[in-house]
């Protein structure tokens, strides 16, 4: 439907989060406090839990992903993992998918892992407004894409009539959502909104919460995230719904800007989405369960800023609190304050 340019250019700027302006190397300077307080150095990577590691691997790999071949996917116990994952007796195996920061140019690592041994739930069904459930932003030629993930068979979108949505006034299908086999959702960007150094391209990484005061609080004051614009006006209509498939949507965007580990002079924006009319209580989910994701931030100073968001109400889920992996790092993983949203915090070994 035809809208005001205005409108048009809003709505763009919220659900294409690399048209926000992003800072750089300040952003990487300051995130989090000082070291002695504990601070983020930035975003490093994120995680994805799957039921068929191989059905993922073709898949991600058809949306142009790239497998690190150096890193061994058979199946191998890790205690180590287990605690950082409070469980027990699991088996795993992961692959290291590697795709372009659209901000930076430089590799974003996507973790996907199998795990065996254990129960798990498959939340596989749910909507996209679910509370807790996360997704990211790719910046791919749309139309193409589209057309080969469908003579695949690998298309699963979400979108109305499964199409590309065009912008308001405009003809040319450009953003929808899609999910992984899994229906870990994707948020497919038009590579015309969004000029990347080189397709495909992480736009953003994005997270639905129920209190948005809330998750600022968390995800910005004690984390470090740069909010980019406190203007986030509620939007509705259809657009908005046929983009993620959904009827009566009323909601609205907050970006936090996190420095990209790889390439610091770069920020990476956490999108945080709130629902005005989908309030729900959380449903239950671990992080071992399929169709979970998580965001990995790395850090200095870990002690001291784990107690400051165990004090800001963040949820310890590693056994015993902090653990020490096999290349030597140290990582704990927590649960935000809203909606339980995994963060692995980790900390490289000093030369």
């Amino acid at each position: 439907m035809s809208r005001p340019v205005p409108y048009r250019r809003a709505i763009v700027a919220a659900l294409c989060a690399a048209c926000v302006a992003r800072g750089g190397a300040a952003l990487a300077q300051s995130t989090g406090g000082d070291a002695a307080h504990g601070r983020v150095l930035g975003v490093a990577h994120i995680g994805r839990m799957v039921s068929d590691l191989d059905a993922s691997l073709r898949f991600y790999e058809a949306l142009g992903f790239e497998r690190d071949a150096s890193v061994d996917s058979s199946w191998q116990g890790d205690a180590a993992l287990n605690r950082l994952y409070g469980i027990k007796h699991a088996r795993r195996r992961v692959a290291r998918m590697l795709v372009n920061s659209s901000v930076s140019g430089q590799p974003f690592a996507l973790y996907l892992w199998e795990l065996k041994g254990i129960r798990r739930r498959n939340l596989a069904g749910y909507v996209p407004w679910e509370p807790g459930a996360s997704h990211f932003g790719l910046v791919v030629p749309a139309a193409a894409t589209w057309a080969q993930l469908r003579e695949r068979g690998q298309l699963r979108a979400r979108s109305w009539g499964s199409e590309l949505i065009p912008l308001p006034g405009q003809t040319q299908g450009a953003l929808a959502y899609i999910t992984d086999p899994d229906g870990l959702d994707i948020e497919i960007i038009d590579h015309q909104l969004v000029r990347p150094a080189r397709l495909p391209g992480l736009d953003h990484l994005g997270l639905i919460v129920l209190d948005s005061d809330k998750a600022r609080a968390f995800y910005g004051d004690l984390l470090g995230g740069r909010l980019q614009t406190s203007a986030a006006p509620w939007m509705s209509g259809d657009f908005t719904d046929a983009v993620v498939g959904g009827h009566g949507n009323v909601l609205r965007f907050y970006n936090e800007a996190f420095a990209e580990v790889n390439a610091p002079a770069s920020t990476m924006n956490l999108e945080l989405v709130e629902f005005q009319n989908r309030k729900k209580p959380v449903e239950t989910y671990g992080i071992a369960d399929i169709s979970v994701g998580y965001v990995a931030l790395q850090v200095e100073g870990l002690d001291a800023l784990l107690a400051r968001a165990k004090a800001a109400g963040a949820r310890v889920v590693s056994t015993r609190g902090i653990v020490t992996l096999r290349d030597g790092s140290r990582a704990v993983l927590i649960r935000d304050p809203d909606v339980g949203g995994f963060i692995e915090l980790f900390e490289r070994p000093r030369s």
